[in-house]
């Protein structure tokens, strides 16, 4: 049982799904802390208000029995600053994935062969399957 799990880990890329997830929480940590700690007070000096996240449209307002102002909301900062939130991660993704990632190589140019239909390298002058010459 415990050759069939190691099995399952190495066939099914188990483990780097494991690593992935661990390292996307990791990253979405960052990432939130840059937007709450660092871009929102920023966004928060240049909107009027200070506190936009609180911002919202009070649609109706009521005093409940224990005198309590109960409002009836749009809560229209909230949705704002997910926005904001989601339009960061999205750059900060976009960030490590193309400076941090591998960039693909170019997949070598290839012909088909005439006779045999075998794909070659485009500078060959001769198939390697067949040996027909190739133009």
């Amino acid at each position: 049982m415990v050759r069939e799990f190691k099995e399952f880990l190495v066939k099914q890329n188990a483990l780097a799904l494991a690593v992935a997830v661990i390292i996307g929480a990791a990253i979405g940590k960052v990432v939130c802390s840059i937007a709450d700690d660092v871009i929102n007070p920023i966004l928060g000096l240049a909107l009027p208000g200070g506190s936009w996240r609180e911002a919202k449209i009070v649609l109706s307002s009521t005093t409940d029995a224990t005198g309590k102002v109960v409002e009836n909301a749009i809560q229209y900062g909230h949705l704002l600053g997910a926005l904001v939130d989601f339009l960061i991660i999205g750059l900060v993704i976009f960030m490590i994935i193309k400076y941090a990632l591998p960039k693909p190589e170019a997949a070598p140019s290839t012909k088909e062969c005439a006779q045999c239909k075998t794909l070659i390298s485009e500078a060959a002058t001769r198939c390697s399957a067949c040996t027909q010459p190739v133009g």
